[in-house]
């Protein structure tokens, strides 16, 4: 018999025994956190019946929203048919599916190595990386270049190549070294360049480290057109361009992380896309399944792959995870990609990016607003901040409010961002964007 929902004890065991991520000490002080019990589009309610506009898609995941009947149903058909089997030595109706499916959302041949989240994705990448070089015969092309600001998940690997200093300083002992290149970011140019003069300064050092360490370098990696977690930071495909061409010309790899930025998220289905290149290897995760389920992957170029044979050296790539590829996660992952192609959600992303763009405009006039920028369903509104911290505290007193008013947002810092689900009705994104403005000004009265 199935026991009562009790919202008190829920709050209660909820305190006793869970460790919450990304979760201050002093935000669990504050009061009981909403449980959220269900999720219907781009709304989420909680067990007392508050109902939540999702703006940053559950952590960018859920593209599609939630309860999208088709992404349920798959998940409920695999269920009953296989539950788990391993890809090692096996394979699987679905897994084999969804690879298909992803090789055919590239120009060129392509192999994919399935993981369970974006950080094991970005550990694959690095390691086929560093394994093609030794297949090669190259083996001192170890090291990897990254940008400032970049995040690229939480395993010690992925940190390495991501380190953001407020996040990630007890483990910096533990990290290997890393080249980094200056983040551009157009919105706030540190050379204090217009897109009409831009000369991209900002890839200068990038050149610079390529030419002088080519011989050692492995690959660089980064987050192609929007670094998310290091402030919402969007670049200029002209920079894109240029390196995809520059490590072609150096013989370093290219590895593009489009864990968050992929997937539609931008208006194009890759991010690279907007520059017109196809990295060595793509990260994909997150909104691979809708969100719904964890898996992710590593989108490897065919001669990479072929580099990895067993005869007349065994180069086989000793690596992979218990439930890469599982059966229930793909099937809601080929349900998706059904969904992005049927329903055009990509080009329904791109038409509501141009909604978001056009109603953030006027925050920009708002007091207390540095900046403003936007690429596809991506909105961001970063304040002014100072070495107090003013602006970080604003931003908080921001989401707090808002949360009140049944919309969650999770700030950076300064930067205040809205990522909704790419299905959001445009009432409600220009809604969504209308409350963030009250809330600035509101803020900046106070």
């Amino acid at each position: 018999m199935t026991t009562p929902y009790n919202p008190e004890r829920y709050q209660s065991m909820d305190r006793q025994s869970l460790w919450h991520p990304y979760t201050r000490f002093s935000a669990l002080n504050a009061g009981p956190l909403p449980v959220i019990t269900h999720g219907e589009g781009a709304f989420l309610y909680d067990d007392q019946g508050r109902k939540y506009l999702d703006a940053i898609s559950s952590w960018w995941a859920c593209n599609l929203g939630h309860g999208h009947p088709r992404i349920v149903e798959a998940i409920i058909r695999q269920t009953r048919e296989l539950q788990h089997s391993i890809l090692g030595n096996l394979s699987h109706p679905r897994a084999i599916e969804l690879a298909s499916m992803i090789v055919g959302l590239f120009p060129d041949d392509r192999r994919v190595m399935f993981a369970s989240d974006g950080s094991c994705a970005v550990e694959a990448a690095l390691k086929i990386a560093l394994q093609y070089w030794y297949n090669m015969g190259q083996t001192e092309k170890t090291k990897f270049v990254a940008l400032d600001y970049a995040y690229h998940g939480d395993t010690l690997g992925a940190v390495s190549v991501g380190y953001l200093e407020h996040f990630h300083k007890p483990f910096k002992s533990a990290l290997f070294q890393v080249f980094q290149a200056p983040s551009p970011c157009c919105g706030t140019c540190a050379f204090h360049e217009t897109e009409q003069v831009c000369l991209n300064e900002c890839f200068d050092t990038m050149r610079m480290l390529l030419k002088q360490h080519a011989h050692e370098l492995a690959a660089v990696i980064l987050e192609p057109m929007c670094q998310g977690s290091g402030g919402m930071r969007i670049q200029n495909p002209e920079y894109l361009r240029r390196l995809s061409q520059l490590c072609r010309d150096e013989g370093v790899l290219l590895i593009a992380d489009e864990i968050a930025v992929g997937m539609g998220r931008t208006g194009k289905m890759f991010a690279c896309d907007h520059a017109g290149i196809t990295a060595d290897i793509v990260c994909l995760g997150k909104s691979l399944s809708a969100g719904y389920l964890p898996i992710s992957a590593a989108v490897a170029r065919t001669s990479i792959y072929e580099t990895f044979r067993d005869t007349p050296e065994d180069h086989t790539f000793y690596h992979g995870h218990t439930f890469a590829g599982n059966p229930i996660a793909a099937a809601a992952a080929v349900e998706t990609l059904r969904v992005y192609a049927e329903e055009g959600i990509v080009a329904q992303s791109a038409a509501m990016g141009n909604v978001l763009a056009e109603a953030l405009k006027p925050l920009a006039s708002l007091p207390g607003v540095r900046n403003i920028r936007s690429l596809g369903m991506i909105g961001v509104v970063e304040l002014d901040d100072d070495k107090e911290g003013r602006g970080t505290r604003r931003a908080i007193q921001v989401r707090d409010r808002l949360r009140e008013n049944g919309i969650l947002l999770r700030p950076l810092g300064p930067v205040i961002y809205v990522m909704p689900p790419l299905i959001t009705p445009e009432p409600v994104l220009r809604y969504l964007v209308q409350a963030v403005g009250k809330v600035i000004a509101e803020t900046a009265l106070a």
